[in-house]
């Protein structure tokens, strides 16, 4: 029988890693140089695999192909087939990563056979002087993106910002962003592994070769509409549903509880997932299923599930809820 699922991580070492991902999901030995945390993935070479309970040990592929539209939803089905459609990452950046954009679906189908990829962060906690660049500061056209990514210069038309525990990005397909250090985020994107590098600091390796950019893809990937603000503005609220984001690929909400709270799902016809960004609670289903869900751990919520009830465990829970809307 299905019941609400927890993976394993899978734990990406990389050079601008920092040092806060095991502990926050208290994962021992402590390593540091973690860069991300792949809580919930279909992406090819890194499918996740089953944590705990029954089905401990099965990949989510496998539990696609058995459980089908009891997992994923018809609709969900519909709309993007067997794949799980979203990937969840905990992303901890001790330097700056690069200058990025993703393809929309049209253009990543044409040229990758991929899904695009719409994503966004959730800010879980940030350093003092932690920034996030997103959108463009001034309008400018292709031809100027070219010259001012061959001159060094596109860092002067990119929106900067400092960012703060609890801020939240959406970044459509085309949107160019990067993630500054001193940044501790959740994200949730499309599942696809497609990026655009537009620049990388003009960094240099001991043989003093710079990074691969991606200057003629990302011309055409770029949406050059200029925003007033590229932040999300959303008001929290204790022990209810906060919208942060709604689009085609993923609906995400904000919960922070100290009282109980009760959720239908019984016309959602979507999988549903839970990440807890903080605190620590007791989720039980309409079939009698509980899990203990705990900072830094991530719970899929199969599309058969009518109705849960979030019970907070001590001072309170916060949760990112998301789903297919």
């Amino acid at each position: 029988m299905l019941y609400p699922v927890t993976f394993r991580p899978i734990l990406k070492s990389v050079i601008w890693g920092g040092a806060d991902i095991c502990p926050f999901k208290g994962i021992e030995p402590l390593q540091d140089g973690i860069g991300e945390s792949w809580e919930l993935s279909h992406v090819e070479g890194n499918v996740s695999v089953v944590a705990e309970g029954s089905l401990a040990g099965k990949s989510l592929e496998e539990l696609i192909n058995t459980y089908g539209d009891k997992l994923l939803g018809k609709k969900v089905m519909d709309s993007f087939g067997t794949t799980f459609p979203l990937l969840i990452k905990f992303i901890d950046a001790r330097d700056h990563l690069s200058i990025q954009v993703h393809p929309d679906d049209e253009l990543a189908a044409k040229r990758h056979n991929s899904f695009g990829k719409t994503e966004m962060w959730y800010v879980v906690k940030a350093s003092d002087d932690a920034i996030l660049y997103s959108g463009f500061s001034q309008q400018i056209d292709s031809e100027e993106y070219v010259k001012r990514v061959n001159d060094n210069t596109i860092m002067d038309v990119l929106k900067k910002y400092n960012v703060k525990q609890g801020d939240v990005f959406f970044l459509p397909a085309g949107r160019v962003h990067a993630i500054g250090a001193g940044c501790f985020i959740a994200e949730i994107q499309q599942t696809s592994n497609i990026t655009y590098r537009i620049y990388d600091y003009d960094r240099r390796d001991a043989q003093g070769n710079g990074r691969e950019l991606h200057t003629e893809l990302a011309k055409d990937a770029i949406d050059y509409t200029l925003y007033p603000d590229y932040r999300t503005s959303y008001t929290p609220k204790r022990n209810e549903s906060v919208s942060l984001a709604s689009c085609k690929y993923f609906t995400t909400n904000l919960l922070e509880l100290d009282n109980q709270l009760n959720r239908d799902f019984a016309s959602l016809d979507s999988f549903v997932v839970y990440i807890c960004m903080e605190g620590a609670c007791e989720l039980l289903d309409d079939k009698g299923n509980k899990v203990s869900l705990k900072q830094g751990q991530t719970v899929l919520v199969p599309a058969d599930t009518q109705k849960v009830t979030l019970s907070p465990v001590g001072n309170g829970v916060k949760l990112l809820e998301t789903y297919i809307g």
